[in-house]
């Protein structure tokens, strides 16, 4: 038994000390994605709290068929469209607070130049022209790695909605970039949304 499964173990028989321990194990990664949908620093932690407690609570039903943080990201997703219906996070896309990538948990693979580091900064303050659905979307195919089957199933429609709405949002994401970085200096960050699946098409 991993040392995982055996704090999972221990919590769901009512030890608070081993739920903090799965707690402090990714209570970084729920806030990044939480901070990544909401673009609000204390929304985003306001929502983290919000997913904890749920999965606080459902932790005895938590039966093991999948991953521990692939049973949390779904509380968080679930938790995220619940709000976006109720526009609770509505802030989100006007919030005239700029955020910093400090804010945010960044793959190793960005964080090894500075270079790399302002394009993605450019990519995420972009983020804010989406829309929340749109934004959701995006983050789960391309932080968070899931399929497109992976997402239809997480936010309950068709793969084919999934497929669109990616490539819409890729796309709009592209012209952003486009006019952000200037059309004379090769389109960089277009270049680098075209690492994206749905991001390659004629213009790559």
């Amino acid at each position: 038994m991993s040392t995982e499964d055996e704090l999972i173990k221990r919590a769901q028989s009512g030890d608070r000390e081993a739920f903090c321990g799965l707690t402090r194990t990714y209570q970084r990664r729920i806030y990044s994605l939480a901070l990544y949908y909401t673009r609000n620093p204390m929304d985003a932690e306001d929502l983290s709290q919000e997913v904890w407690l749920k999965a606080y609570r459902a932790l005895p039903d938590f039966k093991g068929e999948a991953s521990f943080y692939t049973w949390l990201r779904q509380i968080t997703v679930n938790t995220l469209l619940n709000q976006q219906r109720s526009h609770f996070w509505a802030v989100g896309k006007t919030s005239s607070d700029r955020l910093s990538l400090e804010d945010v948990e960044l793959p190793l693979h960005i964080e090894q130049s500075l270079h790399q580091r302002m394009l993605v900064d450019q990519v995420f303050q972009a983020l804010g022209d989406l829309s929340a659905r749109e934004r959701l979307i995006f983050l789960l195919k391309h932080r968070e790695g899931m399929t497109y089957d992976e997402i239809a199933s997480t936010c309950g429609v068709s793969v084919g909605t999934i497929k669109k709405a990616l490539f819409r949002t890729v796309t709009k994401l592209r012209e952003q970039l486009g006019i952000r970085s200037g059309a004379s200096e090769e389109a960089p960050l277009s270049r680098k949304l075209c690492e994206f699946p749905e991001g390659r098409g004629a213009n790559c």
